[in-house]
């Protein structure tokens, strides 16, 4: 079929295809009973997102390299980049690091935790995930470094609805309740990406506003369902309906760098991905991704990641230790 007969899905739904893609790996929450005064001290969580829902009460949150804000009950609130911050029942109480601190493990990705010094009481779940596709990741770095939401600001009533039914669920803790809790976080994260996407005007540059375009988004969405094909400048050039010298300037303009170079980078972390999920032979890993021989792969995987595959797969291999942060060290590990 000649490319100006191709049907192209609207750039509306290439983000789309995006957001499908957000799905959370390694999860693990905890519903923290706190009483004043109390503080807790969470160290840099590197390539995993934290979030806190408060259900009951009210807290003090702080970023490094930001000033406290109060989170209300009714609020949700990401911090999408692992960074050091700090939970406390007012700015001025101390803190303790929080894997000092003891929790009851309810199950494998599901915990409480009770402390504080018997005060105005607080009810907060707290949440660790990781993004493992690539398409996730990429979304997640253009994410400002604190995302946070009021229910009571929520036009459609989906985020006050939804906490509201979390909240019922972490108090009575019914059997199955930590598997409703874990599912309706996870929607909450995603819905608090996407109306950010709606609102934030960050999300109208980069490789979100690539993605948007009409022209270079179709190139893109290529490029990620078909890593494997044997791409040219010119091949996706006509994905885009464009001529080669238009469509090259153009994709370097939105995304920030020039089509071959993203497309390789694409490859190498889907790649790396993939050996830490599957024992797939190297020669197959190296077909899947787009390379014609297992040599060619390994050259081009040490030069991305200074290490060769193998390496990656061992990296992977052992399990952490038990309590919280063997499990926080866990997280995007398959079971």
């Amino acid at each position: 079929m000649p490319s100006a007969a191709r049907a192209f899905p609207p750039p509306a739904d290439l983000l789309g295809e995006a957001l499908h893609l957000l799905r959370l790996t390694g999860t693990l929450y905890c519903r923290a009973e706190l009483t004043a005064p109390w503080g807790i001290d969470v160290p840099a969580l590197d390539g995993l997102m934290t979030f806190q829902v408060v259900t009951a009460g009210h807290c003090w949150l702080e970023v490094d390299g930001a000033g406290p804000r109060l989170l209300r009950q009714g609020s949700l609130t990401l911090i999408p980049h692992g960074t050091p911050h700090r939970l406390r029942s007012s700015p001025q109480a101390g803190t303790e690091p929080l894997f000092g601190i003891p929790v009851e493990q309810i199950s494998e990705r599901y915990e409480i935790m009770r402390h504080g010094g018997g005060g105005d009481p607080a009810h907060v779940t707290y949440g660790v995930v990781r993004f493992d596709h690539v398409v996730a990741q990429r979304l997640v770095a253009q994410l400002p470094q604190v995302l946070q939401i009021d229910a009571w600001d929520d036009d459609a009533g989906w985020l006050h609805s939804t906490l509201r039914f979390i909240s019922r669920e972490a108090l009575a803790l019914r059997p199955g309740g930590e598997t409703v809790i874990t599912r309706l976080a996870d929607i909450l994260v995603i819905q608090a990406i996407r109306s950010w996407l709606d609102s934030a005007p960050e999300a109208n540059r980069g490789w979100l506003a690539a993605l948007r375009d009409e022209q270079v988004g179709r190139a893109l969405t290529s490029i990620h369902r078909a890593p494997e094909r044997e791409w040219t400048v010119a091949a996706l050039a006509r994905e885009a309906g464009m001529s080669r010298s238009a469509f090259s300037a153009r994709f370097t303009g939105l995304v920030g760098e020039p089509a071959m170079r993203y497309l390789a980078r694409w490859r190498m972390h889907l790649a790396h991905a993939h050996l830490r999920q599957t024992p797939e032979p190297l020669s197959a890993v190296a077909r899947r991704f787009g390379y014609q021989s297992e040599a060619a792969f390994c050259r081009a995987f040490k030069r991305a990641f200074g290490m060769p595959p193998g390496d990656v797969r061992q990296a992977a291999g052992p399990a952490a230790p038990a309590g919280s942060a063997g499990r926080l060290q866990n997280c995007g590990r398959r079971s």
